[in-house]
């Protein structure tokens, strides 16, 4: 069986420990970076580094998404500094939908079965593009909607959707992660705010797994 694959790749812990744990499962990856236009780059250099560390091919997809309506975009709002009852701000609209119909495309061009996604239920941030019901939703209607999916199944995967962060900072340090080369902050400073929800969690994902974060040396 062929196992060849597109992995959506961020920068972050999660996407870069997916695709640490494709290719250990010998996956043949092939990662998509996004540029759509966030308010700093530094995840699109992280996820770079991580492609090049790991031999993996990549392109980077430029798209334009609404500046308006998430923080992440909108320079006039401000990235929140503390967690959030229901949705964030921080919320992107329909970007995983986008991200994985972008990997649906080059799937179906590229010949591959599998589309990896890095997406967590337990440690989220509230987003509802994350969950397993959307993920079972999408993969079925990338099986009715595209030429391959008629014939073979496009299969989502989604390995560390219900893992902690601190299991899956284990994990990662299993399989190498380079994790000092990550970035989950959610501002573009030199150094991680610390004080943002994705700070907030990877410091107690980090606490917890027992492990010190060299991204902070």
């Amino acid at each position: 069986m062929s196992k060849k694959s597109i992995v959506l790749l961020s920068g972050g812990i999660d996407s870069t420990t997916t695709l640490y744990w494709a290719k250990h499962k010998g996956y043949s990856c092939f990662a998509l970076i996004f540029d759509y236009h966030q308010k700093h780059k530094k995840e699109i250099k992280a996820a770079k580094k991580i492609a090049s560390l790991s031999d993996t091919p990549f392109k980077i997809v430029k798209i334009n998404l609404p500046q308006e309506g998430s923080s992440l975009l909108d320079e006039n709002l401000e990235i929140p500094r503390k967690e959030s009852r229901g949705i964030p701000s921080t919320y992107v609209p329909a970007r995983n939908i986008i991200f994985l119909s972008m990997a649906t495309s080059f799937a179906e061009v590229l010949n591959c079965k599998f589309i990896f996604f890095g997406a967590n239920i337990i440690d989220y941030s509230g987003y509802p593009d994350c969950r397993p019901s959307f993920i079972k939703a999408f993969q079925r209607a990338i099986n009715i909607g595209t030429k391959r999916g008629l014939k073979e199944k496009f299969v989502i995967k989604a390995p560390l959707l219900m893992m902690r962060k601190s299991e899956i900072i284990k994990l990662g340090s299993k399989l190498g992660v380079p994790f000092k080369y990550t970035w989950s902050c959610y501002r573009g400073e030199k150094k991680p705010c610390l004080i943002c929800p994705s700070c907030r969690i990877r410091l107690k994902g980090f606490e917890e797994a027992g492990i010190k974060d060299p991204l902070l040396d």
